[in-house]
């Protein structure tokens, strides 16, 4: 797993900041796979930044505490913390945030969909993270497994939840209910949900009310 030298951006911000008490860490994992076109990468990093930037999620961010970092994952070698953690202490904070996730190239092209990787990565990189009162990962993508000899994806949510961890879903659908029902099936946790984004122009509606619901400590 690559750290890209973005994720060291606001590290000095950080670590300058007053101690406070972090109520929600919470991992952007995502998809970028050969599914996704440039223009649709793009629509996720505009759709995230604008979310963070909205100011009912942006006075929640400052006001817990949260703790941020993005993952970008698409096959199975393929995960790579493109921004790393990030606790919030002022709105300030919160816009240099957004314009690193607009700014953020892109990690992989051309590579399968291997969501059990994508979540194994995410894991590992969420417990090692910052000490808040709850862990979550949004795991977002357009495409159930594809990837040849990739791990089964429901023994990954039995993980996170012995590790006390949540892991959502935002399902972006081209037709029907496909993905949603997969993330439902074999991604989130017991206390988990399901944002559905019926195409990639629906994503910033979709990330924004799911970003809001998890930081409001809504689950299930």
């Amino acid at each position: 797993m690559n750290v890209a030298p973005a994720a060291l951006c606001l590290a000095a911000i950080t670590a300058a900041s007053p101690l406070g008490a972090c109520q929600t860490a919470l991992l952007l994992a995502m998809d970028v796979s050969n599914s996704v076109d440039a223009g649709e990468f793009r629509l996720q990093t505009e759709g995230l930044a604008a979310a963070l930037q909205d100011p009912e999620i942006t006075e929640i961010l400052v006001r817990d505490r949260v703790s941020l970092s993005v993952l970008q994952w698409s096959g199975i070698p393929d995960q790579e913390i493109s921004i790393g953690w990030t606790t919030i202490y002022s709105p300030a904070q919160v816009a240099a945030l957004a314009q690193q996730v607009r700014d953020m190239p892109r990690a992989f092209i051309l590579s399968d969909t291997a969501p059990a990787e994508a979540l194994i990565a995410a894991l590992a990189h969420i417990t090692q993270g910052p000490d808040c009162v709850r862990r979550v990962i949004d795991l977002s993508g357009d495409g159930t497994p594809n990837a040849l000899g990739g791990a089964e994806v429901r023994h990954l949510r039995r993980r996170a939840e012995r590790a006390g961890v949540t892991i959502n879903g935002l399902a972006i659908e081209s037709l029907g209910l496909a993905i949603t029902n997969f993330y439902h099936r074999q991604v989130i946790t017991g206390d988990g949900f399901v944002e559905t984004a019926r195409g990639y122009r629906d994503y910033a509606r979709a990330i924004r009310r799911k970003m809001l619901r998890e930081i409001s400590r809504v689950f299930g």
